[in-house]
């Protein structure tokens, strides 16, 4: 064969092979979804901290309003200072957030609250309500959601 024969004849063959190549590329993604799915796992679990960074975030962000006493990254623990409402200075909260994970799931966060109310000029302690720690949890969790979405989108 010619040399000018054989380089056309390479240059079929290897193109022939991209296009197989493309073609098997193409069809292993198949359904999409898994790999949506995949990407979105991926993503809920990326961080340069010790814990899930979206929950991290969003639990940072949810007690911004408060004084932090102890902000560790590395092993997910928030504690707060002492906190009383402007409109309430006789009643005064602090609370401590744990990440246990690096998924973003409900059961890798853990809040806990302690409340004070001033009598004769002492703090006392006070019963928590529970739907207060819930409802703290789940605006954590509604915040790293939305900023997992807004990060995959």
């Amino acid at each position: 064969m010619a040399r000018s024969t054989v380089t056309a004849l390479t240059r079929r063959l290897a193109g022939a092979s991209m296009l197989g190549m493309a073609t098997l590329a193409l069809s292993a993604c198949g359904g999409g979804n898994d790999e949506r799915l995949n990407l979105d796992l991926a993503a809920a679990r990326v961080n340069t901290i010790g814990v899930n960074s979206y929950l991290w975030r969003a639990s940072l962000e949810t007690l911004s309003f408060m004084p932090l006493t102890q902000a560790d990254s590395a092993g997910g623990v928030l504690v707060t200072d002492w906190y009383a409402d402007p409109s309430n200075p006789n009643e005064r909260m602090k609370v401590s957030v744990a990440i246990l994970d690096q998924n973003l799931r409900a059961d890798a966060l853990r809040v806990a609250a302690s409340r004070q109310v001033l009598q004769n000029g002492t703090w006392v302690e006070a019963p928590v309500e529970a739907a207060t720690v819930q409802r703290l949890e789940d605006i954590i969790l509604t915040k790293a959601r939305d900023l997992r979405r807004s990060a995959v989108l």
